[in-house]
């Protein structure tokens, strides 16, 4: 089994900066798309920014200027680097990568996009 646990949210002023961290563990046989959503209070979940194997990023226009992901193909880890931060950011962090994984220990191999708990970010005004 795969899963993503992510940390790093917290509480920070306007203006502060914050990195979440979202690490892939268990059976991970490769990892192809890399990304962070958020949810606040009342909304859909939306975009913040996707990386793949490679490299190659694209950020919400919201928080272009701003945020950075990066990723770490070694640690199966993804980062998101968010500098000054807006009231209009709190929300509810997720990850979700695109992996290669197996059924069972020595199972069949299949591919699949799973999703992290999610951490909790609320920037003060």
């Amino acid at each position: 089994q795969v899963q993503l646990v992510e940390s790093g949210g917290g509480l920070v002023e306007t203006g502060g900066s914050l990195r979440l961290t979202c690490a892939a563990s268990g059976t991970v046989l490769s990892i192809f798309d890399m990304g962070w959503y958020r949810q606040a209070p009342g909304k859909q979940r939306e975009f913040v920014a996707a990386i793949n194997r490679g490299g190659s990023a694209n950020q919400a226009d919201s928080v272009k200027g701003r945020f950075t992901i990066s990723r770490d193909n070694a640690k199966n880890t993804v980062y998101l680097q968010m500098d000054n931060l807006k009231p209009e950011d709190t929300a509810v962090y997720y990850c979700n990568a695109d992996v290669l994984t197996t059924t069972q220990p020595g199972g069949v191999v299949i591919r699949k996009v799973i999703w992290g708990q999610g951490t909790q970010v609320t920037v003060s005004s």
